[in-house]
């Protein structure tokens, strides 16, 4: 019923987010939706900071978005699993460039393995670049936020964060945790007043990135695979209108309110019904 409210508000609402001048980092801004994000943002005005383990990638977003009109961009090597390479990067930041103002959150990792497949190794992994890595970048850039009361978190989880996926235990685990943690973060700064600072959580189904290799929806008018540019418009349009959730497709919703209402059951038929088991075992089954 909430979000039902809030995308109604959303249509009406005239008071939108203007990006002239805001500093935003971008995780995992080497290829896919991070890419894609970046030059969405380009040509509004903005200082983009792109963190990434592959240099060349992030090269190439970079020139990409200075085609497409960024007056600044800085590119930083950043592997966001490494605690102290997050911290210490994000102080590189605020000396070089200043406080970041809009922080993106999109770094990930989908291994599609079984449960009893997965080591230990794995799921600590998963756990590291999926959620403990935006738990890093909050954390170090929330408290300048807080400072001005001023800001916008905007963190990456997944439809498989609110229903859980055949294949993806460690992946729903993570992304469950990430929109605990917004939640609570949330939270917290409408108790304390400080409702200048923005959270947005987005939660896609599969969109087409390396993370999901060759995963193809058995019923894509229900759960289509957006492409990454598709999904970028609609996380910067989200962050525009300052939404709280951006759930997508729409049959997100219906799986949501099953659980809420139905025993698990349901859900499971449902599954069934639109061959995600089967789609997952294609996608990720073959050694």
């Amino acid at each position: 019923i909430f979000l039902l409210i809030e995308n109604i508000f959303c249509i009406f609402s005239r008071c939108k987010k203007c990006f002239a001048g805001e500093i935003v980092l971008i995780t995992g801004s080497a290829n896919g939706i991070g890419r894609q994000v970046a030059l969405k943002l380009a040509p509004l005005g903005v200082t983009l900071v792109l963190w990434d383990i592959d240099d060349e990638g992030n090269k190439e977003t970079s020139r990409l978005a200075q085609q497409n009109g960024a007056s600044q961009v800085f590119v930083y090597h950043c592997d966001c699993s490494n605690r102290e390479e997050v911290y210490e990067q994000a102080d590189k930041v605020r000396r070089e460039v200043g406080d970041v103002t809009i922080l993106i959150n999109n770094a990930g990792r989908l291994l599609g393995k079984k449960f009893c497949e997965l080591t230990d190794e794995d799921f600590e992994k998963t756990m590291r670049i999926n959620f403990f890595s935006q738990l890093w970048t909050c954390k170090a850039f929330l408290p300048a936020m807080v400072a001005c009361n001023r800001g916008h978190l905007v963190n990456t989880a997944s439809a498989a964060g609110l229903l859980g996926l055949y294949r993806g235990t460690d992946y729903c685990a993570s992304k469950s945790a990430i929109i605990g943690m917004m939640e609570g973060i949330s939270s917290e700064l409408y108790h304390e007043g400080k409702c200048g600072i923005k959270t947005t959580i987005i939660c896609p189904y599969f969109i087409s990135t390396r993370l999901s290799k060759g995963f193809k929806s058995k019923r894509p008018c229900l759960f289509p695979v957006y492409d990454p540019e598709y999904a970028a418009s609609r996380i910067v349009d989200a962050i525009k209108k300052k939404k709280f959730y951006l759930i997508m497709p729409p049959a997100v919703y219906i799986l949501v309110c099953l659980i809420s209402f139905l025993p698990r059951i349901a859900v499971l038929l449902f599954e069934s019904y639109v061959k995600f088991p089967e789609s997952m075992d294609e996608a990720f089954g073959q050694k």
